[in-house]
């Protein structure tokens, strides 16, 4: 089955698909291994571990894709590409998820935002008129070519305008073509009702779990699933945890002047860690490919 085909049913589902945000291929390899079904691409951590920025449209088009095809083929899982805005007006939409489907993402997000935009629970957003983000909708349906590429259609409205205005615009992507609506930073579980309850469409939702500071209340999954929501995205958890992890590590080794014996609890081990990138299926294509007197020369006669 296609990977935009699984990834359509398991968001029909309802269940709600749990999408957790990878900023590179080592972070969706985890992803995948964790027993995550499907991986969105978090613009977020994509921005911070590329460029060491904040998520305010900084990231370039051609990073984004390039980063994003390195997420894809490190997994096997339906990947969610990270269109910010389109990266333009209608025709850069088109564009834009003519390239994505290219390198086999399963979907993509699109937002409502002015350009240069930002992280959804940041101060300072800015819309663009709903009539302009309905004809990027229709652009990026016009554009695939596969009818189960997702689009999913945010809006950032909330934050601007309000739940009434963000309800109705995600009323007008869903009859434009979006797949489905992602209504970024409700503030309230009465909110979130709202928003699968008045929207005809399925609703994706986007937690910080265990994040401090960000604007969306943590529901339980039990309860979004008792909502119907159709998905709920933790785009910025990994990269958070990565950091946490990193400076621990770090500081340990800074007390020490260098390496920290007796804290193997800071760091995975070189095996696992060979394992996890693939170095035993490099020695297989080795050995298939290989003159046998070189391999052997190698690695010796086992």
């Amino acid at each position: 089955m296609k990977k935009t085909t699984q990834l359509r049913k398991m968001l029909e589902a309802r269940e709600p698909l749990v999408m957790v945000g990878a900023y590179d291929a080592i972070s969706a390899i985890l992803i995948q291994r964790a027993g995550f079904k499907a991986i969105q691409c978090s613009g977020f951590g994509i921005a911070a571990s590329l460029l060491g920025k904040p998520d305010v449209g900084l990231l370039s088009y051609g990073e984004m894709l390039d980063q994003t095809r390195k997420i894809v083929q490190a997994v096997d899982v339906p990947v969610m590409a990270d269109g910010d805005t389109g990266f333009g007006t209608a025709v850069n939409v088109y564009r834009t998820v003519q390239e994505f489907e290219a390198i086999s993402a399963a979907g993509v997000n699109l937002e409502d935002q002015v350009f240069p935009k930002r992280c959804g629970h940041l101060e300072g957003k800015e819309i663009v008129p709903v009539e302009e983000m309905v004809g990027k909708i229709e652009a990026a349906k016009a554009a695939r070519t596969d009818p189960d590429f997702i689009i999913n259609a945010r809006t950032d409205a909330i934050a601007v305008s309000g739940i009434d205005e963000a309800i109705r615009r995600g009323n007008a992507y869903a009859e434009a073509g979006a797949d489905l609506v992602f209504v970024e930073a409700p503030r309230t579980a009465e909110q979130i009702r709202r928003i699968v309850s008045e929207i005809k469409a399925p609703i994706s939702i986007n937690l910080f779990d265990g994040v401090v500071g960000g604007k969306t209340p943590v529901m339980p999954i039990e309860e979004l699933r008792k909502l119907r929501v159709a998905r709920v995205s933790i785009p910025v958890g990994t990269a958070f945890a990565a950091v946490k992890g990193m400076e621990e590590y770090l500081k340990a080794i800074a007390a020490q002047g260098g390496v920290a014996p007796g804290r193997e609890d800071l760091v995975v081990s070189f095996d696992y860690w060979k394992e996890l990138v693939g170095f035993q299926d490099v020695r297989e294509i080795e050995k298939r490919f290989l003159p046998q007197d070189r391999f052997h020369q190698k690695y010796g006669p086992r």
